[in-house]
């Protein structure tokens, strides 16, 4: 009967995990959307605004605009 109770146990501590598995890659996978939400909720405008500033470092790095110095 001992036997029994130890394969009984067992078998629970391996549902168990295995539940806490699943649960842990539900949680895992919606923080990886809400990431990706978050990262998609820049605008367009902010966008442009940071591309015309790293163009306009690279044409003062590249010295085309003299009069910065």
């Amino acid at each position: 009967m001992a036997d029994m109770q130890k394969k009984m146990a067992a078998a629970l501590a391996a549902v168990n995990a295995y539940l806490q598995m699943e649960e842990q890659a539900a949680a895992d996978a919606a923080a990886q959307q809400e990431d990706q939400a978050a990262r998609q909720s820049q605008s367009l405008w902010s966008q442009s605004g940071r591309q015309d500033m790293m163009t306009m470092r690279r044409l003062v790095q590249l010295r085309t605009f003299t009069s910065f110095r």
